[in-house]
């Protein structure tokens, strides 16, 4: 999932995750499947190694398809008097899940799989919960079934 503005400004919100609260202004929120581990995400902490000048990271390659987590990665979180930077990187388990309100008067946004068309609107007093299912998709291919 994507979650944040419709174009290349701010997004403003109130993240609330493992009992901590702050309200952030960053270009968005990268929420990744397993199955989307090795995709967005994966571009997020290469990007971070380098800065950072890490070789390596657990997440690198990606996590299993069939883990009941999710990884969130806030995207350039910009520090200053009234928005944190503490909260930008976590999992989400089914005791732990995310929540986002939203800041943005207009042009906020919600999209899977890198469809931009395919949005729900995300502007202020909008509240987005994001958490583990308790029904898990099934991907069917020739060789089985893969849990996702």
């Amino acid at each position: 999932l994507f979650i944040g503005p419709k174009s290349h400004t701010s997004a403003q919100y109130i993240l609330q995750w493992n009992g901590a609260e702050e309200v952030q202004s960053s270009s968005g929120i990268i929420v990744s499947t397993g199955l989307g581990s090795t995709g967005w995400f994966q571009s997020i902490l290469a990007g971070a190694m380098a800065i950072t000048g890490e070789a390596s990271h657990p997440l690198l390659q990606g996590f299993s398809w069939s883990d009941r987590k999710l990884q969130f990665s806030v995207r350039e979180p910009f520090p200053s008097r009234t928005t944190g930077v503490a909260l930008t990187f976590g999992t989400i388990e089914p005791d732990s899940p995310l929540q986002l309100g939203s800041l943005m008067p207009e042009n906020g946004v919600i999209f899977s799989d890198g469809i931009e068309d395919d949005y729900l609107q995300f502007n202020a007093g909008c509240i987005a919960h994001i958490g583990i299912a308790d029904i898990q998709g099934q991907l069917i291919s020739q060789k089985g079934r893969q849990r996702i």
